[in-house]
C-alpha cells in the first residue's frame, strides 16, 4: 500500500479528491491531509508518507516552495493544479506527473500506476531537479527530461539539432553529443518544442531552426540541410509554411 497525504488549501476539494482516490485507487491508503505549505511541511515530517498529492497554488506559497522546505524528498509526488498554466509546461518538460482539477478517475489511475512502477528515487530526484531549474526561468524553458532504455537524461533543448521518429520511438540528435533514443512518439515532443523554435518538417522529422543551414530545391523533392550536415526531408504540405518561417527569420 502507498501511504499518501493530500495537501490542498480548499477543504471541499480535499474531500472530493479523497473520495475519488478511495473509490478508484485500492493500493493507496490516505493517512492525512493539510491545507497550506506550513501545515503540509509539518504533516510530511510527522507521517513520512510514500506519496503526496500536492496542490500547486496555496495562500502561503506553492507546492514547489513546500518541496524546497522538506528536502531531502523521500516520497513521490503527484501535483494537482486547477488550470493549464506555466507549471503544466514545466511538468511536461520534466516528465513529472500532474493532474488537473477536477480529478478524472482514469487520469488518476494512470498516475498511480506510474508511481507504483517508477524506478529509483535517484531518477525522481533528477526529474525534480529538472523541474526546479525550469521553474527558475518561467518564460524560457530549457531542460528536457529524456528517458532511454537504461538511463535518464536532463538535456538542454538548445543542444538538440533535430528529432527523428520511428513509430513509437524518437531519436534525438545533438550538436556535440551522442544521439539518444526514447520510447515516446514525436508528436509529444512537437507540442513541447514547437514554441521554442522547433519546426515539424515532415511526418518523421522535427528540427531546431537555430541549426538550419540551407534549403535545397530539387525536382525529386525538397531537402533541409542542418549545420551538422544532416539532411532532413521537407514534405510538400509543409513547404509553404516553412518558407514563410524562413522569411520571418530573414526579416
Amino acid at each position: 500500500m502507498l501511504r499518501a497525504i493530500i495537501i490542498d488549501d480548499i477543504e471541499n476539494i480535499r474531500k472530493k479528491n479523497s473520495a475519488i482516490i478511495k473509490a478508484t485507487c485500492p493500493t493507496v491508503s490516505l493517512i492525512g491531509e493539510a491545507d497550506s505549505v506550513a501545515s503540509g511541511v509539518k504533516i510530511i515530517k510527522q507521517l513520512s508518507p510514500d506519496l503526496v498529492f500536492l496542490d500547486v497554488e496555496m495562500p502561503d506559497g506553492t507546492g514547489f516552495d513546500l518541496l524546497q522546505k522538506v528536502k531531502p524528498i523521500n516520497f513521490k509526488v503527484i501535483f494537482i493544479t486547477g488550470y493549464e498554466d506555466f507549471a503544466v509546461k514545466a511538468f511536461r518538460f520534466s516528465a513529472i506527473d500532474y493532474l488537473l482539477k477536477p480529478l478524472d478517475s482514469d487520469d488518476l489511475t494512470e498516475a498511480i500506476r506510474k508511481v507504483e512502477n517508477s524506478l529509483s528515487k535517484e531518477i525522481f530526484d533528477v526529474k525534480l531537479s529538472n523541474l526546479f531549474a525550469n521553474l527558475e526561468r518561467p518564460k524560457n524553458l530549457q531542460n528536457l527530461i529524456l528517458k532511454t532504455a537504461d538511463r535518464i537524461y536532463s538535456v538542454n533543448i538548445q543542444d538538440v539539432v533535430n528529432c527523428e521518429s520511428d513509430k513509437n520511438y524518437t531519436t534525438f540528435h545533438f550538436i556535440n553529443a551522442p544521439k539518444l533514443v526514447v520510447s515516446t512518439n514525436l508528436k509529444e515532443y512537437e507540442s513541447l518544442l514547437t514554441p521554442h523554435n522547433f519546426f515539424r518538417t515532415h511526418q518523421s522529422h522535427l528540427i531546431n531552426m537555430a541549426y538550419f543551414d540551407h534549403f535545397i530545391k530539387t525536382d525529386g523533392g525538397n531537402t533541409i540541410v542542418m549545420k551538422n550536415k544532416i539532411n532532413i526531408p521537407l514534405s510538400v504540405r509543409k513547404k509553404e509554411e516553412f518558407l514563410v518561417l524562413l522569411e520571418k527569420f530573414q526579416a
